[in-house]
């Protein structure tokens, strides 16, 4: 009999299993068999499930190879010598499964599902100059006779003491077996499971792929999204493919160009932009081609509607975006500068970023840094850090007149400022632009696809109309189309 009393006013409230209960649930499945390999932070997630009592029929081997020739005997040599990376931490969790299988007979265990969860960290350094990162994964199965599913993820460590991200570490492991094994059906309510008993200012998760039978529907790019979304970290990016990518590795000293834009759709005058900045781009000083980046970059305030983010949307301009061979970045930078800032992370190459007029006008705006104690010029020290630029696109104004650097209105408190930097050539105009696409908005193709009014499919890049209509993207009918011309 429930004797639990409940008032008037009293709400639901989720509960959430301790991490013991967690550890114990998958313990007592005496199905539920496999290996933990960690190196770099101790054995920090085993330790939860040998405390919690009835391991032995979870964990059929524990391990740890901190020492790099071990660990290189184990697993393998690295090409690039590193072992915090995602191949490290493939190729241990591919060799701890491909042991299971050797070692453990399946006449002998028939309804096991097998696991290998893997993790390798650096923690936080002597100096404490570098907080630490890792890789974090699991191999499982969820019946006995079907392939393994996996999920990969890139954590940064936030606290600066190696025994609190050792614990955090070890709390993060729980919830990601827990959330493989008990809620791979719902892998965004599985996403927000890993901070069960965990704080956002702990840990950073700045990549997650999820891949094999159970996540076969499953597209790592919205997963992407769900990760800015719920504050689990900043900006996320992904490859032409589709493929989310670690920002930092694939950012680590390049000369990064950045374009900012809805692209609803991505439009001529996009790319045109695009090829003219980049040649401009790979003309200046010490900037290579083979090391150099073009980052297509969507802000979350872009990707909202009426408050809310239509992940439908998102998947048509990512779609389109990829299909034209662009890396994306989705952010939750409102600022230019805090993009800059983020890229700074990673490199001190050179920088450049593809502005229209409008948007420059708008950096030039004092109300967006009424919450920096330095104000706009605090903002302008980062945006125009180092040797970066702005390649600014013109555009057409009301009177048919071209707008440019020359020409453009900035508010007269802004004036001076604006000089300086254009003076300084930070500031310098794409000259070589196609005139006759001035005119070309994503609004209004939009609106035109939308109200099934037709010549929009000139405003586009070359093949891109045809991949809007084959998957009906933006909300694109053909009876639409069929009534107007009718």
């Amino acid at each position: 009999m429930d004797t639990a009393i409940k008032l008037k006013g009293d709400k639901i409230i989720e509960q959430i299993p301790s991490i013991k209960d967690k550890a114990l649930r998958i313990n007592l499945n005496e199905n539920i068999y496999g290996t933990f390999a960690e190196i770099g932070a101790g054995q920090e997630t085993v330790r939860h499930f040998f405390r919690a009592g009835g391991s032995s029929g979870t964990i059929a081997k524990a391990m740890s190879a901190y020492d790099k020739d071990f660990s290189d005997a184990v697993y393998g040599v690295e090409s690039d010598g590193r072992y915090v990376t995602e191949s490290r931490l493939k190729k241990m969790l591919t060799h701890e499964v491909n042991l299971i299988e050797k070692r453990l007979s399946r006449e002998k265990h028939p309804n096991k599902m097998f696991f290998s969860y893997a993790n390798t960290v650096a923690t936080i350094d002597f100096a404490k100059q570098f907080k630490g990162h890792g890789w974090v994964g699991i191999s499982y199965q969820i019946e006995p006779d079907e392939d393994y599913n996996e999920i990969i993820l890139h954590i940064r460590f936030k606290e600066t003491d190696v025994r609190l991200q050792q614990e955090t570490l070890g709390i993060l492991g729980v919830n990601l077996i827990y959330g493989a094994f008990y809620k791979y059906n719902d892998p965004k309510r599985l996403l927000r499971y890993l901070y069960d008993h965990l704080d956002k200012d702990q840990l950073e998760i700045d990549t997650i792929n999820f891949s094999g039978p159970r996540f076969a529907d499953v597209d790592n790019r919205l997963m992407s999204l769900q990760l800015v979304k719920n504050g689990m970290t900043d900006a996320v990016m992904f490859n032409p493919d589709g493929k989310n990518i670690l920002p930092a590795a694939i950012l680590y000293k390049k000369n990064i160009l950045a374009f900012r834009g809805s692209f609803r759709p991505v439009t001529k005058v996009n790319m045109d932009m695009y090829e003219k900045s980049l040649k401009m781009f790979l003309n200046e000083n010490k900037v290579d081609k083979d090391n150099t980046l073009v980052v297509f970059e969507i802000t979350l305030s872009n990707l909202r509607s009426d408050g809310e983010i239509d992940e439908r949307d998102f998947m048509d301009r990512a779609e389109l975006l990829c299909s034209l061979g662009q890396t994306v970045m989705i952010s939750n930078f409102q600022e230019y500068y805090k993009v800059v800032e983020y890229f700074a992370n990673y490199t001190k190459a050179r920088m450049g970023l593809a502005l229209g007029v409008n948007n420059l006008v708008d950096i030039f705006d004092e109300k967006y840094y009424r919450h920096l104690s330095g104000g706009i010029l605090e903002a302008f020290g980062k945006l125009f850090y180092r040797d970066m630029k702005v390649f600014l696109y013109p555009m057409m104004g009301e009177d048919g007149v071209i707008i440019n650097s020359d020409n453009l209105k900035v508010h007269p408190r802004m004036k001076e400022l604006y000089k300086f930097f254009k003076f300084n050539g930070k500031v310098v105009d794409i000259d070589d632009y196609d005139p006759t696409i001035l005119e070309v908005f994503s609004r209004q193709v939009l609106n035109m696809i939308n109200n099934g009014k037709p010549g929009w499919e000139s405003m586009l890049p070359s093949g891109i109309a045809e991949i809007i209509k084959e998957h009906q993207l933006f909300g694109y009918d053909p009876n639409k189309i069929l009534k107007e011309v009718n």
